[in-house]
C-alpha cells in the first residue's frame, strides 16, 4: 500500500492534537496513559510530538478517554480555525 504524503492541514491537525494530548497528560507518566489505553509507549509518543498526524480514530478515542477528553473537545482543538500572526 502506498500512502500518499500527508497535506499541510493534516499535518497541523496532528500537531494540534498531540499539543492537546500532552497538555491533557500533564504530569502523568507517558506509560501510564499508554498502558491504561493499550497503545504502546512509542504510539502514544509519535501522536504527542505529531509524528503521527493521522492516527486511527479508536486509538485517539481510547486515550481522550483515559485522559479525560470528549471527542468534541478533540474534534475543536483539531479543526479550531487558525490565529495568523504577524
Amino acid at each position: 500500500m502506498v500512502r500518499l504524503p500527508l497535506t499541510p492541514a493534516e499535518i497541523e491537525r496532528g500537531q494540534r492534537l498531540g499539543a492537546l494530548l500532552r497538555r491533557a497528560r500533564a504530569e502523568r507518566s507517558m506509560l501510564d496513559v499508554a498502558l491504561q489505553a493499550r497503545v504502546s509507549p512509542e504510539t502514544l509518543r509519535k501522536i504527542e510530538s505529531g509524528r503521527v498526524a493521522t492516527p486511527s480514530f479508536p486509538t485517539v478515542a481510547t486515550i481522550a478517554e483515559v485522559l479525560g477528553l470528549s471527542l468534541d473537545d478533540v474534534w475543536s482543538e483539531m479543526h479550531a480555525p487558525r490565529v495568523l500572526t504577524e
